[in-house]
């Protein structure tokens, strides 16, 4: 269960990661309006709390 959890956390923050340069780089593109790179950064929210969430978890799972 830990190394799942491990894992998923891993996981979770590179995806967090890569999709936060996603969206920032779209946003410096000339002539974008934007609407991508603003559903980017609401992925980036949630993929960041489910990453907290499993995070949580993890630290729940080593104490006991």
């Amino acid at each position: 269960m830990i190394t799942f959890l491990t894992i998923s956390v891993i996981l979770g923050m590179a995806a967090t990661l890569f999709t936060l340069f996603a969206g920032m780089i779209g946003l410096t593109r000339p002539g974008n309006n934007g609407k991508r790179s603003n559903k980017l950064m609401q992925w980036r929210v949630i993929l960041q709390g489910v990453t907290l969430v499993l995070f949580a978890l993890l630290l729940l799972a080593l104490r006991s």
